[in-house]
């Protein structure tokens, strides 16, 4: 199944460049591009791509606000933030929004290609420079969040939610927990469906506001 990608960025050789290594891709194809985050969301609505590549700085409306736009409609697309702001505040608002993923812009093409396929799949996460720290701040400033019970979740499936707030992979958390890796796919899924999260970053959050996994100082 070909996966389906708009681009949010308003910089035009930006998305040519991206649509460039995405379209060399066989199971990967661009349906769309925008220049701001208006049009983004406009042509999420319309075209139902699977990912939007978002740009945080964007006229009219910025990525976060269009983010927070798709994530709250009903169209199942996921949003992978690019910048070239390693900026925590940006990760940050991007999280609170409702983003699948955050990566920088001078990431590898394969890196770019690998991102959207697994923030497709709802496996993308920070990228790893900045998830620790990010995470702690995140938590630190959304205290009005509150966390939800984990009272739902089977024994099992507390140790998989912990190993997946540790950025573990499924095939890295079978390994660690001597399972299949599609027992653990299951328990993934029960886990993110009791905890009523929409993707794996949000069950990240969910297991550093527990406590389950401690933010790595510097």
């Amino acid at each position: 199944m070909t996966l389906r990608v708009v681009v949010a960025d308003d910089q035009a050789l930006v998305r040519t460049g991206f649509r460039m290594i995405i379209d060399a891709r066989d199971d990967l194809e661009v349906v769309g591009e925008a220049s701001d985050g208006r049009e983004a969301v406009r042509l999420t609505r319309e075209l139902a791509p699977d990912v939007v590549l978002m740009d945080v700085r964007m006229p009219v409306v910025d990525g976060i606000e269009a983010t927070r736009q798709i994530a709250e409609s009903d169209s199942g697309a996921r949003v992978l933030v690019l910048t070239t702001w390693d900026v925590d505040a940006h990760v940050v608002a991007a999280l609170r929004a409702g983003a699948s993923g955050f990566l920088l812009k001078d990431i590898r093409p394969g890196e770019l290609v690998d991102a959207i396929r697994v923030t497709a799949r709802g496996d993308a996460l920070l990228a790893p420079a900045v998830l620790s720290r990010v995470l702690d701040r995140f938590l630190r400033t959304t205290p009005d969040l509150a966390p939800p019970s984990l009272r739902e979740l089977s024994g099992r499936e507390r140790e998989v939610l912990t190993l997946i707030g540790q950025a573990l992979s499924n095939a890295e958390i079978a390994e660690r927990l001597r399972l299949s890796e599609a027992t653990v796919k299951n328990h993934v899924t029960a886990v993110l469906r009791k905890l009523g999260l929409r993707d794996r970053v949000q069950a990240v959050v969910a297991a550093y506001d527990h406590g389950l996994v401690q933010p790595r100082r510097p």
